[in-house]
């Protein structure tokens, strides 16, 4: 599934973090290795993502991202 979420914060030492969605309650984790980007991958508290998701136990959520991308600011 796919949705747009905010990243509530991300820790680059462990190379994951949380990102927050409607359709994700109480959090998505998500791990370095699912950032679609050039470069080094990480995301800062704030940064505005297009995700997609399953609903998959990890670290105490209840969902884990499969696929995370920025999202244009005006999209």
């Amino acid at each position: 599934m796919k949705t747009h979420g905010i990243v509530r914060f991300w820790n680059d030492e462990h190379g994951w973090g949380v990102v927050d969605s409607e359709d994700t309650p109480g959090g998505c984790w998500t791990h370095f290795g699912h950032l679609v980007m050039p470069g080094y991958r990480t995301l800062s508290a704030g940064d505005t993502v297009e995700l997609a998701w399953e609903a998959f136990e990890q670290d105490g959520y209840a969902y884990r991202a499969t696929e995370v991308r920025h999202r244009a600011k005006d999209s």
